[in-house]
């Protein structure tokens, strides 16, 4: 029967508690959720101008050898640098998001 009463009352509890958030936290929250969701659309970018990059660099080599002409391999060392870039942007990004967040919890 106690358990049936918990059960029951959890749920209750935790909306409760949920409720006992802030404006300011709030608005610090709805702040990090955009910084990370930016930080994924840089990500993104990133990723899709890198494989763009590379596509153009499959291009440049047409023999089937196994061995990247030196146009190909220079551009897709590019496209890894972008690659690299893109992801070091966005884990900026989230990180900022995470210190907004663990700001508003102090």
């Amino acid at each position: 029967m106690k358990k049936m009463i918990f059960a029951a009352t959890a749920p209750l509890a935790l909306l409760a508690m949920a409720g006992c958030q802030s404006p300011a936290e709030d608005a610090a929250e709805n702040t990090a959720d955009m910084v990370e969701d930016n930080a994924d659309a840089v990500r993104d970018a990133a990723d899709n101008t890198a494989d763009a990059m590379e596509d153009k660099a499959d291009t440049l080599d047409n023999r089937v050898d196994g061995v990247d002409s030196t146009a190909e391999q220079n551009l897709e060392n590019k496209a890894g640098a972008v690659r690299a870039a893109g992801e070091n942007k966005a884990d900026a990004m989230e990180d900022r998001a995470d210190k907004v967040r663990d700001a508003a919890d102090k």
